[in-house]
């Protein structure tokens, strides 16, 4: 093979990568090959490591090492409230954002018929049995605010009331901090339309 096979083959891998087009994935490695050969051998190493070693846990889905994350099994989480998000990355924007001690439930991905995901693919059935042991009293439904996102929720908590587990939500609207002539009309419209009494 020649070295502009070998160069072909190694923009074309790193177009796998989301958001790297053509022009991205050649700056990447011509980067790599000039400047950070170093680099470039950690990450290969790094890379093929965690694809190696990287499963899903066995209670919420996560990314881990080990049969079951660190989340799960720590005796300090309120065994009593459960998250389900849509990502491994929405979990950790939540841990590090908020205050919230309880465990998670990772879907990885969303419902989307017209792309082949269904509740067997996001892993409910799993959820579904969870909820049923009956250690949950709250599950926090955190997808994200779209059509998708929207849909994903509305079947949880459909879930969650036949299954005799409270289902919540979490708000969405005008952002601490924002004024309302800078908020699209989405976001405002929502707001409006969802607003909760003063105490």
């Amino acid at each position: 093979m020649s070295q502009s096979d070998l160069l072909s083959q190694l923009m074309e891998s790193l177009r796998c990568l989301p958001g790297v087009g053509q022009k991205s994935a050649q700056r990447m490695a011509y980067h790599l090959l000039e400047r950070n050969r170093e680099g470039g051998m950690r990450l290969a190493s790094a890379l093929q490591e965690s694809l190696k070693r990287i499963g899903h846990c066995a209670q919420c889905r996560d990314f881990t090492e080990q049969e079951c994350c660190a989340i799960c099994a720590s005796a300090a989480r309120d065994t009593s409230l459960l998250c389900v998000v849509e990502t491994p990355a929405d979990r950790l924007v939540i841990e590090l954002a908020t205050g919230y001690r309880g465990l998670y439930f990772i879907l990885q991905g969303r419902l989307s018929p017209l792309d082949g995901v269904g509740p067997r693919e996001l892993g409910l059935d799993k959820l579904a049995k969870r909820l049923a042991e009956g250690a949950i009293n709250e599950m926090i439904i955190a997808t994200n605010p779209t059509v998708e996102g929207e849909a994903t929720a509305h079947y949880l908590a459909q879930l969650a009331r036949q299954l005799e587990v409270k289902p919540s939500k979490l708000a969405h609207g005008v952002p601490i901090g924002g004024e309302l002539e800078y908020v699209d009309r989405g976001t405002l419209a929502h707001a409006f339309g969802t607003r909760i009494d003063m105490p």
